[in-house]
This record gives C-alpha cells, sequence and structure tokens, in this order.
C-alpha cells in the first residue's frame, strides 16, 4: 500500500472517522452511513472491519466492481506514463476511447460526422447538453422539453432539466425555457410540438428514469419522439448517464427493444459506468449537425479526456465485453427480479427494472427503514424512492450473490416494519 494512503487510512474506528468527517466536510450529503476503507469485486469493508455486499456500486458507477486488475492496471500504466496534459494537446487513448464511443452508442455505429465531447461527470455532460441545445435552438427556439421526474444533474443547467422541486426551488431562478411534459404521455407529447412546435430546440429524455424509480419510458414512446422532433427541426437528446454503458444488459438503455429499438438520437449523454469508478463523462454528438454545434471557444473542460481517464474507460469498455458482461447483466438481473417477485412477500408490490438496474417496489414508505436494515445485514442498497429500493450493482455480480439477498430480504423487510 501506498505509505500516503496507509497513513491516510489509519487504524481508526467508525466513531473516530465520523467525528473527522462532521468537523471536516460540508454537509451537503448528511452524515454517511459508514466510512469504508476498501473493496474487492462486489464487496467493501467499514472500518471496523465489516463486510457488504455492494449493490449500488457507487450509484451505478463501478460497472467492474471494486480493484478490478484490468482497470487499476489500465489505470497505473498511463499514470506511469502520462498524466494531464489540458485540452492543448490530445493523447492516444482519448481518440481512442471517442472511437469506441462512437462505435457502440448507436446500433451499427454512429453516422459519419459524428463527435465526443468529454467531460469529468454525468452533470457536465449533460451541461453540454443543454448548450447544444441553445446553439442549436438560438432565440428563434427558445423550448427546451423535458418530462416530469426527470434527473439530469444539479448544475444549474442541469439542474434547470431536473423535474423534482425540492432540487430546483432553493436555486431559482433556473436557465429559462424548459417545460417539464408527462413521464411517457405521448399525446401530451404532440400536444407540445402542435402548440408552438417550431420554437422547440430539444427535447430530452431519460430512456430508463434511475432517481424516479426505474421507470423505463413505454414502448414506442423514443420512436415516436424521433419522429416528432425531426418534423420539427428539433433535437433528441438521450441522457444515458446512468442507464449506459451496458447497465441495463445492453451497451445504451434505448437500445433495448422495447425502448427505443433502432431510433437514433441526435446527442447522447455518458458517465457513471463509463469509467468504471474513475471520473469520466461523455456528450456524444451522434449526428453531424449536432456535432459541429459547439464551435472552438464556445465549451470547455479542464479535465474532460484526461489520459488517466480515457485509459480506465477503455478498460471498462474492454472487461465489459471480453466478460460477457452486457449477458452477465440481462441474466443475473432477470433472476433478481424472478426471485424477489417469487417471495410474494406482502411488503413487495413489484420489482421492475432492466438488466441490473433495479427497484423494489413497496407497499409502503418504508425505503429508507429497508435501506437501514439492509445495511446492518450486510448489503448496501438505496432507498430512492419512499416506496422503492434501487439497485444498482457491479455488471460482474454473480447469481449467487444475489441470491444471498433474496434470502436475507424478508428478515430486512420485517426489521424494516417494525422500524
Amino acid at each position: 500500500m501506498s505509505e500516503v494512503i496507509e497513513a491516510a487510512t489509519g487504524s481508526l474506528t467508525q466513531d473516530d472517522w465520523q467525528r473527522r468527517y462532521s468537523g471536516a466536510l460540508m454537509n451537503t450529503f448528511g452524515p454517511p452511513q459508514r466510512v469504508l476503507v476498501r473493496g474487492e469485486g462486489c464487496y467493501v469493508w467499514d472500518a471496523d472491519g465489516n463486510r457488504y455486499l455492494d449493490l449500488l456500486a457507487g450509484i451505478a458507477v463501478n460497472a467492474l466492481g471494486h480493484a478490478h486488475p484490468t482497470l487499476t492496471g489500465a489505470i497505473s500504466a498511463q499514470l506511469g506514463t502520462l498524466g494531464h496534459i489540458s485540452n492543448f494537446f490530445a493523447s492516444p487513448t482519448q481518440i481512442t476511447l471517442a472511437e469506441r464511443l462512437l462505435a457502440l452508442v448507436v446500433d451499427g455505429g454512429a453516422p459519419a460526422g459524428g463527435r465526443v465531447f468529454f467531460t469529468n461527470s454525468g452533470t457536465e455532460a449533460m451541461e453540454a447538453a443543454f448548450k447544444l441545445a441553445r446553439r442549436h435552438g438560438g432565440p428563434d427556439r427558445d423550448r427546451i422539453l423535458a418530462l416530469q421526474g426527470a434527473f439530469h444533474g444539479r448544475s444549474m443547467g442541469a439542474l434547470a432539466l431536473t423535474a423534482k422541486a425540492a432540487y430546483r426551488e432553493p436555486f431559482e431562478p433556473l436557465p429559462g425555457g424548459v417545460e417539464h411534459l408527462p413521464f411517457g404521455d405521448l399525446t401530451a407529447l404532440e400536444a407540445a410540438f402542435a402548440d408552438g412546435g417550431g420554437r422547440v430546440a430539444a427535447l430530452i429524455v431519460e430512456p430508463v428514469q434511475g432517481e424516479a424509480g426505474v421507470r423505463a419510458l413505454p414502448p414506442g414512446y423514443l420512436a415516436a419522439a424521433r419522429e416528432i422532433t425531426s418534423a420539427h427541426g428539433a433535437l433528441l437528446i438521450l441522457d444515458e448517464v446512468q442507464s449506459g454503458m451496458g447497465r441495463t444488459g445492453t451497451w445504451m438503455g434505448h437500445h433495448l427493444p422495447h425502448v427505443g429499438g433502432g431510433v437514433v438520437p441526435d446527442a447522447i449523454a455518458l458517465a457513471k459506468g463509463l469509467g468504471g469508478g474513475f471520473p469520466m463523462g461523455a456528450l456524444v454528438a451522434v449526428t453531424e449537425e449536432a456535432a459541429t454545434l459547439l464551435t472552438p471557444g464556445q465549451h470547455g473542460t479542464t479535465f474532460g479526456g484526461n489520459p488517466v481517464a480515457s485509459a480506465a474507460a477503455l478498460a471498462t469498455i474492454h472487461v465489459i465485453e471480453r466478460d460477457g458482461l452486457l449477458a452477465n447483466a440481462t441474466t443475473v438481473g432477470q433472476h433478481l427480479r424472478t426471485e424477489v417477485a417469487a417471495l410474494d412477500h406482502p411488503l413487495v408490490t413489484g420489482c421492475r427494472g432492466e438488466g441490473l438496474l433495479i427497484a423494489i417496489e413497496l407497499a409502503e414508505p418504508v425505503a429508507p427503514a429497508v435501506a437501514a436494515a439492509a445495511l446492518r445485514r450486510g448489503y448496501i442498497v438505496n432507498a430512492v424512492a419512499p416506496d422503492a429500493i434501487r439497485l444498482a450493482p457491479p455488471l460482474i455480480l454473480t447469481t449467487a450473490q444475489a441470491d444471498a439477498l433474496v434470502a436475507d430480504l424478508p428478515t430486512i423487510l420485517t426489521e424494516a416494519s417494525a422500524a
């Protein structure tokens, strides 16, 4: 272990670290549930030596689990060769990654003319998407459409696209012109374009909404959205920050036949699983028209496309392909949903999702108590809504590990009900 890391981690207890945390970090997240000191595969350990099955993966980020040797090897090798260089220069890993993303974001690869803008996170990718829409629309197309339930990030432009009032209201006024339509409602979408459709710059949607409790767009919605936006000269931009990079068992959420099928959007935002745990995001402009909207000096980033981050993303894509993790996400995810439903527990009303992006629906608003009970029993899950638990484990999750949660779930639910 590095002497710096060893000195930082030390041998303190949970309580010791919690006291230091509260005295040193801004209280934007509330107290941490645990202070974690190491991870391996799908497991992490806290400062007191307790082990947890990580079924959240840093909110859908750690696609390969923790300390994956191929990922850590690629990062170490790149950092030992060439670290940061700024965007006055380019690197082979950056260029290769852009080519790889253009090849996989839409079936058959992006059309000629597509281009990539790299960021450090999902919210930055959505900021770039927002500016892309503004550049496309100009002063005459001042409407940008998003959906109710949408979560696109917390920076100001991305927040304007996010629907949740509790996130938005403390920071208003936000960038204007954004309208939120009912989720998955084609009639509402058609009406929005019928009434001033020529002023719509873009429609921005998540193929699978994560923060809203893992909700996929209904079949036919994306295809119709593509047709309507094209007819009115508006961009169709997909936020695949959470649903992309294999999370749904396909490279992109919109690749699922019942979600998007062969739809070709104008741009796609990526992050989370892209770097396998290393901060990394991207806005992929699929069409040449979208790719040429931002010109030199109109947008920028200090760290986006960093050679080390690019190496991490290349390693993540390589392992997903080499180890068949798309198929694993499909198989294990389906198994998990089936087994949870088979419990026939009175507190579980359903189990929905795609691949390894899953929500366990609850009959009562006890999700925070369920997450707390799960943590006490060694499972990290997320109360994404008062009545829904989100699971977004590493794509390497095994059936046996999924079965461990299923076996303990009745006890966890009973504890939560009694709390």
